[in-house]
């Protein structure tokens, strides 16, 4: 099942409003017929008084009709057609307001599945929506990348629920079935990031999204223990992120050298000052060492493989390098990550 974002009325506040409509509804025919009340006639024939016009309001907004009161004027027939006849059609539909408004919002779903499924393409699917999957989620709309171009594919109700409310297409079933991966049309995508529980789970859904797309979607899949790296590369991932040893590693960090920690930290949370940063290497660049240029270029990206800039000076740009460096995050808008 699909789950589109929406804004959801609460169901109290709904009924709250319908009620007050209907009870606005035939105060205002109770206006109507005291004010013209000589132009009825009543059965008993001692005239229509306040009640009686309450009572005909209600009989005849809910189309019951007795017939003990009647219009007998020219006048209060006209009222009757103009006024009292539209408003009953009215307090019906409110009346009836609760099947119309779901049978409007399944065709509003449907609409949106369809155009939805028409044009969906070079999306992120991510798989697992905890705190690995929102940070992932985070830092893709943090470089610029379309949030109606993100995908989640979550079990839990809950994590459906906060995926939604955040805005995000939220695919309900394991990311393990190849259904479940299809319904996120996994063979149009650009990259599928895999954020589980687990490594075993992980690894199901590496094999998973492999066999559908022959390899030609990207795979980036966390691993809690760095034994399962390989095991996960060997399944198809084309990147894995060992949680557990970076974390590690950050610990040791924290204790042996503390200000590294602090650059780190700066490095990874948004808005806060530096920022990692990737784009592509321009015309005028080629040629040129990475220390000339007026970013602080910490990484060249060659071919899909890091060239080391130990020595900056013997390293030249070449075309079709993807330079990665340091921006200052508090002044410069997001660069759009380069898949």
């Amino acid at each position: 099942m699909i789950h589109f974002p929406a804004v959801r009325q609460g169901p109290l506040r709904a009924l709250s409003l319908r009620l007050m409509a209907a009870i606005g509804l035939v105060l205002g025919v109770v206006a109507v017929v005291y004010a013209d009340r000589d132009g009825y006639r009543d059965a008993n024939g001692d005239g229509v008084s306040l009640l009686d016009s309450f009572y005909y309001a209600v009989v005849s907004l809910s189309t019951t009709g007795y017939g003990d009161i009647a219009p007998v004027t020219e006048s209060a027939r006209l009222v009757n057609v103009l006024i009292i006849t539209p408003a009953r059609v009215v307090f019906l539909i409110i009346l009836v307001g609760t099947t119309l408004e779901v049978l409007t919002e399944q065709y509003r779903t449907n609409l949106r599945l369809t155009r939805w499924r028409k044009n969906v393409k070079d999306h992120v699917i991510i798989c697992g929506y905890g705190t690995k999957g929102r940070s992932a989620v985070s830092a893709l709309l943090e470089n610029g990348f379309d949030k109606q171009h993100i995908v989640v594919v979550e079990s839990s109700g809950i994590a459906l629920r906060q995926a939604t409310s955040a805005g995000l297409v939220a695919i309900e079933g394991s990311a393990t079935r190849s259904s479940v991966l299809n319904e996120a049309h996994v063979k149009h995508a650009k990259a599928v990031i895999i954020a589980t529980d687990s490594d075993d789970a992980s690894v199901l859904v590496t094999l998973t999204v492999r066999q559908l797309t022959a390899g030609k979607v990207r795979i980036i899949a966390a691993a809690r223990e760095a034994e399962n790296a390989a095991l996960l590369r060997q399944s198809g991932a084309h990147h894995v992120i060992v949680s557990s040893a970076t974390a590690g590693r950050l610990l040791g960090l924290s204790t042996s050298a503390p200000p590294l920690i602090d650059v780190v930290e700066d490095l990874l949370t948004p808005g806060q000052g530096m920022a990692l940063a990737m784009r592509s290497a321009n015309r005028d660049e080629v040629g040129t060492s990475p220390r000339q240029l007026a970013n602080l270029v910490i990484a060249l990206i060659r071919r899909g493989r890091v060239v080391s800039l130990a020595d900056p000076d013997s390293v030249k740009i070449e075309t079709g390098d993807l330079l990665v460096y340091v921006r200052d995050d508090r002044t410069s808008a997001s660069t759009p990550s380069i898949g």
